[in-house]
């Protein structure tokens, strides 16, 4: 018996080290063939990596590889390496990768430094979990997305989150394979975006005196709400976004900034009374919801300021795509405002729709100037779309369709799929407060892109999908990070592979790997889905 017992806690010491891995992760790669002679190789500490010279993207790259796999960076072109990071995989897609494991040793190939980058958060989540000895088998991994914009948002406007969580945000969106982070700035509720020309206005517009707390009246009663006694406060300068985007550029993710016109303004206004439609007072709303105060369109310092605005904002961040919102802003002021009217009039302008396109249309050729492209809300298709627009399709799908069949480019990112603000069980007493609505992993996991009504040519103009998270109810990180997952795997997932790849069952079952990788990252998740 006490030999029976030695035996088995020699077998399980053995399991703990010397594990085998078997590269089944999320995003799952298009094909893992593994040799079937059973040979590996065993990955161990002080293994090396090389990378080729004259290249600091692939110098970081090595960097990476080192410290997730725990290896030692070798000199460029080091022939001697024991994981080799190249650039010569042949594709059309610059993100695709393709890992060879045999007797030679470890092969990270790319057909981009994303690609190379890919491969090693593959390798990565694959041996995660594992202590001790790992071994490797000889095989083939490849994976290759199937959008080229795979995104996630996080509003910064509703609650300010410091400079150190967006690194940590970002680390977990490189984690899923995402590669733009759409960062919603400011908001009725706050501007955190620090504006050099006019210093008083993230000064004073980033602080909120007080909130509303939980669900109470609001905006059908804001005087009868209750309201917390904690200032709501902070913005970004200018040199720690900088810093941001550095830090998401060498994790191969674009950031794509977005200040909301012509509503959503209502903390700017606060600041310049004079740029609204009834010269206020206005105040820092505490309060959630779409209000009736928006920019004035018919004053031509509305136009003065965006474009002081948005000048500073393309000098900080590179991204091709500048999001402008349009989404939520009532015409109400605009149709009794003398100088709306007479904008309307003078243009030949049939409706207030067409007066924020007039608007639209303004921004774009300016971003234009600045080599952008000027990207949308579904709304912005209200009054015609400006030429070169993109278009973000949140309510539906039908936006993005009609979108793409004007041969515009669109990114999905519709309520029923993509919200992740929305609750993720049935039960709400057991989760932290949400904005309403219900949208479990599974519902995540279902989202198809791509109408299936729209022709293989409209078709091309469906860039990609993208969560999104609201942040009225979220006050601290960790209840960003437990909305987040791991529903962001589902999306990853969307956003990697063919539908015809998809299968929840089998999800599931790579899910609860990687789930085990964010406790070890000290990540918080929702650890039940429906």
């Amino acid at each position: 018996m006490k030999k029976q017992i030695i035996s088995l806690l020699f077998s399980a010491f053995s399991l703990i080290v010397c594990a085998e891995v078997n590269y089944q992760v999320v995003p799952l790669p298009q094909q893992i063939s593994i040799d079937k002679s059973g040979q590996y190789m065993t990955l161990s500490k002080g293994m090396t990596v090389g990378y080729p010279s004259g290249n600091q993207q692939m110098k970081r790259n090595a960097e990476f590889a080192a410290e997730y796999l725990g290896l030692i960076v070798k000199e460029p072109n080091n022939k001697t390496a024991d994981v080799n990071l190249l650039l010569d995989l042949k594709s059309d897609n610059p993100d695709a990768y393709s890992i060879s494991i045999n007797k030679k040793g470890i092969t990270i190939q790319g057909a981009s430094e994303s690609g190379v980058f890919y491969g090693i958060q593959t390798l990565r989540k694959s041996i995660m979990n594992e202590t001790g000895e790992v071994r490797l088998p000889y095989a083939l991994v490849s994976g290759s997305p199937r959008f080229g914009y795979r995104g996630t948002e996080l509003d910064c406007a509703r609650h300010f989150f410091p400079v150190s969580f967006i690194k940590k945000f970002i680390d977990i969106l490189a984690l899923h394979g995402i590669n733009r982070f759409h960062w919603h700035l400011t908001d009725d509720q706050g501007w955190r975006f620090e504006v050099k020309a006019l210093p008083e206005l993230a000064k004073k517009a980033s602080v909120r005196p007080c909130t509303v707390v939980g669900k109470n009246v609001g905006l059908s009663d804001p005087n009868n709400a209750i309201y917390d006694d904690t200032p709501e406060t902070g913005y970004y300068t200018q040199e720690e976004m900088r810093e941001v985007v550095a830090y998401a550029a060498e994790r191969y993710i674009t950031i794509i900034p977005e200040i909301d016109l012509p509503g959503h303004m209502i903390a700017a206004l606060s600041v310049y009374p004079h740029l609204g439609c009834t010269g206020g007072p206005y105040k820092v709303w505490g309060i959630w919801g779409v209000a009736d105060d928006v920019l004035c369109a018919g004053n031509p310092k509305t136009l003065e300021f965006l474009k002081t605005v948005y000048g500073e904002l393309c000098d900080v961040f590179p991204s091709k795509l500048i999001h402008i919102g349009g989404d939520e802003s009532p015409r109400v002021r605009w149709k009794s405002c003398p100088k709306c009217q007479a904008k309307m009039k003078e243009l030949g302008l049939k409706n207030e729709a067409e007066l924020q396109t007039y608007i639209n249309k303004e921004m774009e050729a300016f971003l234009a100037l600045r080599g952008r492209q000027l990207i949308g809300w579904d709304e912005t298709l209200e009054g015609g779309l400006s030429e070169n627009a993109a278009v973000m399709s949140w309510r539906g799908y039908e936006g993005g369709k009609a979108a793409a069949k004007l041969h515009h480019h669109v990114v999905m990112t519709p309520t029923n799929n993509c919200y992740f603000d929305y609750y993720q069980l049935k039960n709400r007493d057991v989760q932290p407060l949400g904005i309403g609505g219900y949208l479990p992993l599974s519902k995540v996991y279902s989202m198809e892109p791509v109408p299936e009504d729209l022709t293989k040519e409209e078709a091309q103009y469906i860039l990609g999908a993208q969560c999104n998270l609201w942040t009225e109810y979220m006050l601290s990180p960790d209840h960003v990070e437990y909305m987040l997952l791991p529903r962001l795997a589902a999306m990853s997932e969307v956003q990697w592979l063919q539908p015809e790849a998809k299968n929840y069952e089998q999800f599931l079952a790579r899910l609860a790997s990687l789930e085990q990788s964010y406790r070890r990252l000290g990540y918080k998740f929702c650890t039940a889905y429906e």
